[in-house]
């Protein structure tokens, strides 16, 4: 793989080449402070107080090069904006379609812009962590709390593109009212004018550069699939042969009933525990032994993953028509035992990371915004139907020594529903083309950015294809690079993907950690609150299962509203990271109010915590992905024990200490479960918190 240092070289626009972050120089100076500080002729202050005027001096010429560009930008509409004044008088179809022609020219400009800003926005980050990874300072933390917070900051114009969006706006309206002027000149016979492909890519880069959302990008951070950390060309990354549309809707298929089979025995799983004799806490081991055989098959589908797609899928789906069976014939065969191993059968069939994996791998990089937000939508509609299905199938009949009952109905309904799904599997899927070279380094994800790939028309912008469509090869110059500071870094390395949990582990700065740590805390009250929910209302409200299962359903189905909301508004307000600590302080408000202490505990109470409590934390997710996206390694972009696995296994494993947490606060007793598990939630929660605030400068 190539090193990010050449990467970057290559990407470079050949004309501006002095007026970019000298990402060379600086790991150079990274590695000797490193044997200065050894040697002991450097102290820490000295080394701080250094770097922070060489990365100054550093983006003071990114800014003053870049408010240049602006303004040779701004002049040259200005004086297209006369030309178009004039030809308002005397209106003439030819000079329209050249001026037209100049805007767009002047887009393609601006275009180069904002790949160079991105360019050098990405390697001011990658910096930053080399030098907080090496010396273990936080200087990210210290420099981005002087700098970017600062009212003159430089740096916000780089992080921030100050005034770019203004000059994307006067193209973007200039040649919309030219199209429209054109449009009154042509006959009902000519060929409509299409949308404007260079504004398209230029709002998109925008979007891509600020980190700015809608509702589809900020749906798709759910999913943790990111995009390349260098902007590329959209030519260099789409692949007919090993995208196929059915294929990718099998995956999405595969995700929506999964979350089904997760959650459809909700309702139920307190009442099928008592009818074999357990208690009904023990709701808390049935609901989370499918998170234990998750944990485990979380990985070898990973690593499977790497070989096919289609043997995995068929797989998963015979594990879960077997587990299907096996939960809904224990009940005849009076056994919680085979209740147990049908639901670790399940959750041995968890393919969700081989359904993230043919999205990241397959689907082109301009249909994977959609497709992210595809799975995160599979995944919460699965979770709202799961519920509301379970409280439909409130009827009791036999088939020969088989009953069918509000227990059992879910398994046996799943199981149908898996064997149709193979069925539809075999017929329809097909295995992605895979190329000769080393299959097992998966291109997976990337840690910078999300957004959309921006996409420049080749034939009019010369200029930026040399800059960018380069081919990665490297040169002597390039190798001279390497001899003169080395490669990355120790832990970079060859910069080939982690192979071990334990090696992944290492890649993990405290930033990291903290981001796993959120993830954690917010699955993990959020299945205190749904799998404890039957037994809860029950004990205090009287709840039926069909109560139960509305009161899921209008959980699940918040999901969407409120990722629109955040998405499409909110996250185009606020930074990240003050959405992520306000989302977790909303979390915890919602865990304070669930607590019954003194007062009657009441329907109101009980339902207006849980509601603040679980959008809270759908909302925490999305950003909290997104930013673990950005502060995490490239390393654990790719390969088996990738960002995604971690996350996943980080939810996992919240999943089973939460259900473990139900069953053995259940033998205190039904009066003090509420409180005993919420207890946990809590302590964790506040821990997340001041976690954040520990990393919060580090969070940009």
């Amino acid at each position: 793989m190539v090193a990010f240092g050449k990467k970057l070289k290559e990407r470079q626009i050949q004309e501006w080449q002095g007026y970019y972050i000298n990402y060379k120089l600086m790991k150079k100076r990274v590695k000797q402070y490193g044997h200065q500080i050894e040697v002991g002729t450097l102290d820490r202050r000295h080394v701080l107080k250094d770097f922070s005027r060489m990365l100054d001096c550093q983006i003071e010429k990114i800014v003053l090069f870049l408010l240049e560009q602006q303004g040779l930008l701004a002049g040259r509409i200005a004086k297209l904006n006369e030309d178009q004044d004039a030809l308002q008088q005397e209106p003439d179809i030819a000079k329209l379609s050249q001026l037209r022609e100049n805007y767009r020219d002047v887009g393609r400009d601006l275009l180069k812009l904002l790949f160079f800003v991105e360019i050098n926005a990405v390697g001011l980050r990658k910096i930053l962590k080399k030098f907080d990874k090496r010396f273990g300072y936080r200087f990210t933390d210290y420099y981005v709390k002087t700098r970017a917070n600062h009212p003159y900051s430089q740096l916000q114009q780089v992080f921030k593109h100050v005034g770019l969006g203004a000059v994307v706006g006067a193209i973007s309206r200039n040649l919309h009212e030219l199209q429209e002027h054109q449009g009154s000149f042509l006959s009902i016979y000519d060929q409509s004018v299409l949308p404007d492909s260079v504004v398209d890519a230029m709002k998109a880069a925008v979007d891509r550069l600020s980190h700015s959302t809608n509702f589809l990008n900020f749906l798709a951070q759910h999913a943790l699939i990111m995009q390349e950390e260098l902007p590329t060309p959209i030519e260099e990354s789409i692949d007919d042969k090993r995208y196929h549309f059915m294929s990718l809707i099998l995956n999405l298929a595969n995700t929506f009933l999964y979350m089904i089979n997760t959650y459809i025995i909700v309702p139920t799983a307190d009442d099928y525990s008592m009818s074999l004799g357990a208690p009904a806490t023990v709701c808390g081991i049935v609901i989370g032994s499918m998170a234990v055989a998750q944990v485990f098959s979380s990985v070898y589908f990973s690593a499977w993953s790497n070989r096919s797609y289609f043997r995995p899928l068929v797989f998963s789906s015979i594990a879960l028509l077997i587990g299907n069976v096996m939960y809904a014939m224990a009940y005849d065969f009076k056994s919680i035992t085979i209740l147990l191993l049908g639901r670790l059968f399940c959750g041995l069939g968890s393919a969700r990371a081989v359904n993230r994996r043919y999205i990241s791998d397959c689907v082109p990089l301009k249909l994977r915004m959609q497709a992210s937000a595809g799975f995160v939508s599979a995944s919460a509609l699965g979770m709202a139907c799961g519920p509301a299905l379970a409280g439909l199938l409130q009827t009791e009949f036999k088939i020969y020594k088989f009953t069918f009952n509000q227990n059992t109905l879910p398994g046996w309904v799943m199981a149908v529903g898996w064997f149709f799904y193979m069925i539809w599997l075999c017929i329809s899927f097909r295995e992605p083309f895979r190329p000769t070279q080393d299959t097992n380094v998966a291109p997976q994800t990337s840690d910078d950015n999300f957004g959309l790939v921006l996409k420049a028309e080749p034939t009019r912008n010369d200029a930026l294809e040399k800059g960018l469509q380069q081919p990665l090869l490297p040169s002597t110059e390039a190798n001279q690079d390497d001899e003169d500071c080395g490669s990355d870094d120790e832990s970079e390395g060859s910069r080939g993907p982690a192979n071990s949990l334990r090696s992944a582990y290492r890649l993990l700065t405290p930033s990291v950690k903290v981001q796993l740590l959120i993830y954690f805390m917010l699955k993990y009250a959020m299945e205190i609150l749904l799998s404890e929910s039957s037994v809860v209302t029950t004990y205090y409200f009287g709840w039926s299962t069909s109560s139960v299962a509305i009161f899921l359903a209008c959980l699940g189905l918040t999901v969407l509203p409120v990722n629109i909301i955040v998405g499409s508004y909110i996250s185009n307000m606020f930074e990240d990271r003050q959405i992520l600590l306000a989302s977790e302080i909303m979390v915890c408000v919602g865990i304070l109010l669930s607590f019954h202490i003194l007062v009657p505990y009441t329907v109101p109470q009980y339902v207006c915590s849980g509601l603040i409590m679980f959008v809270s934390a759908e909302v925490l997710e999305g950003v909290n992905l997104s930013l673990l996206s950005r502060v995490m390694s490239s390393r654990l972009s790719q390969g088996t024990y990738n960002g995604g696995l971690l996350s996943t296994e980080a939810g996992t494993l919240a999943r089973v200490v939460a259900d473990v947490t139900i069953t053995m606060a259940g033998y205190l007793g039904q009066k003090t479960l509420l409180n005993v598990t919420l207890l946990p939630s809590l302590v964790i929660c506040i821990t997340s918190i001041l976690a954040t605030c520990f990393t919060y400068n580090s969070l940009y």
